[in-house]
């Protein structure tokens, strides 16, 4: 399977990508998935900057990854999927792209979103996107760094009705 992880993460690349998931997941691709920054070419410079040496970086839309991935591209990678927010991942995943895991990295408490953890805020289009992948037996669970306790979805959405 190509997809090792996918997180959900709105900072996408950045040091605890990059260099602690990296020593834990040991992807030969990191792939940002978003269908605005795949557009702005000094986005995707910079990120391409941070990636770990001897790794790939593909920046690309939710279809072109739908595509890429349906047609066997990424068939001999291991691949760590990063997105900005859940739906995009649910997108893949009824475009039939098989992913494994999902962990929630960081979503600030912004707009609508309520806080569950420190790192954690939900809206109700993301908590009902994620409901949606879970319930394709697909593992949902909040992790910021491989040395952090894993916090299920389950555990994550009880903490917030606290």
């Amino acid at each position: 399977m190509p997809v090792v992880l996918a997180r959900v993460d709105e900072r996408l690349v950045h040091g605890v990508t990059v260099n602690q998931w990296n020593s834990e997941l040991h992807p030969k691709r990191y792939m940002v998935v978003d269908d605005e920054i795949s557009h702005n070419d000094m986005i995707k410079a910079t990120m391409r900057m941070s990636k770990p040496a001897g790794t790939g970086m593909s920046i690309i839309d939710t279809e072109t990854a739908i595509t890429n991935f349906n047609n066997g591209k990424y068939d001999s990678h291991s691949v760590f999927v990063l997105v900005k927010e859940p739906g995009t991942l649910l997108k893949m995943i009824e475009g039939g792209v098989k992913i494994p895991a999902i962990d929630l990295g960081a979503m600030f408490e912004e707009k609508d979103r309520k806080p569950f953890t420190s790192r954690i805020a939900l809206d109700e289009q993301e908590i009902s996107d994620l409901k949606a992948i879970k319930e394709k037996g697909i593992e949902i669970y909040a992790q910021y760094t491989p040395e952090d306790e894993k916090v299920s979805l389950d555990d994550l959405l009880k903490k917030g009705e606290e």
